[in-house]
């Protein structure tokens, strides 16, 4: 294989400057001990992240996402994965129809799909609720687990199978043992990218979310509208923070080459 050259790595290096220096930005900001949007020139401070955890309305908006994120991401598993088996391995009339079906929200603007659920919701009288909410994401994030189970379930060698086949395995054996490890991978990428996609939406979640069911992404779009202080910056610093966390606890726990790229130890 041949290594990159020296202008291959220059442009490499200055993409990854380019996405990664606003981050840096934000984080140096979230340090300021001054009352605006400004760099810490004279010092550090925790003031601002400690206002982050003294304001109860973003506490409340960040446990709400969590639990969102983790629920609608389940869901959505559920309904992804047996779609994708079907899907990827059977043969059938409207298989593509399908596919199309499910992956139709990648197509349809945020701001369009919010606008048409909040009137859904409407509609039904279910307006304000969770549960509803979780719908929602659920529609939103579900492509995303499906691309990659589909993947996952397409490039598998179905040898194995047919070996523990071979050997008296039952249906349920055959995909507990066999094919469920094979496809691991993918599934576990599909769940994590649907997490983070639910737990960052803000388009969608602006129109069908209520005081009760506030988002973090929209508490902070909020916040941004009323105030321009560096606790805006704290808070997207503890975003990153804890996104950057669970991406290492996953990586030393199952390792990100699997993960992504379904690659095998």
């Amino acid at each position: 294989m041949r290594n990159n050259g020296p202008i291959a790595l220059i442009f490499h290096t200055l993409v990854v400057a380019f996405v990664l220096a606003p981050l840096l930005v934000v984080c140096l900001v979230a340090f300021t001990p001054e009352d605006t949007l400004s760099l810490p020139t004279h010092g550090v401070s925790l003031r601002w992240f400690k206002a982050v955890f003294e304001h109860p309305d973003f506490v409340q908006s960040f446990y709400n996402s969590l639990l969102l994120a983790l629920l609608s991401a389940t869901l959505s598993l559920c309904i992804a994965l047996p779609a994708g088996l079907a899907i990827g391995r059977l043969g059938f009339a409207g298989r593509d129809f399908l596919n199309a079906l499910f992956l139709s929200p990648l197509i349809i603007p945020s701001l369009v799909l919010g606008v048409a659920l909040m009137r859904l919701f409407a509609s039904m009288g279910v307006s304000g609720s969770f549960s509803w909410l979780v719908v929602a994401h659920v529609v939103v994030i579900s492509p995303y687990v499906l691309r990659l189970v589909l993947a996952a379930v397409v490039g598998m060698d179905r040898s194995a199978e047919q070996a523990a086949q071979s050997l008296g395995a039952g249906p349920w054996t055959v995909f507990r043992r066999v094919t469920l490890p094979m496809i691991l991978p993918g599934i576990t990428g599909g769940w994590l990218l649907a997490f983070i996609n639910s737990f960052d939406e803000l388009t969608m979640s602006i129109f069908v979310t209520t005081p009760a069911t506030v988002t973090l992404p929209v508490r902070m779009y909020m916040y941004a509208t009323e105030s321009i202080d560096p606790m805006m910056a704290s808070v997207s610093a503890l975003m990153i923070l804890v996104t950057g966390a669970a991406m290492l606890v996953l990586d030393r726990v199952y390792g990100l080459d699997k993960v992504l790229i379904g690659q095998q130890g």
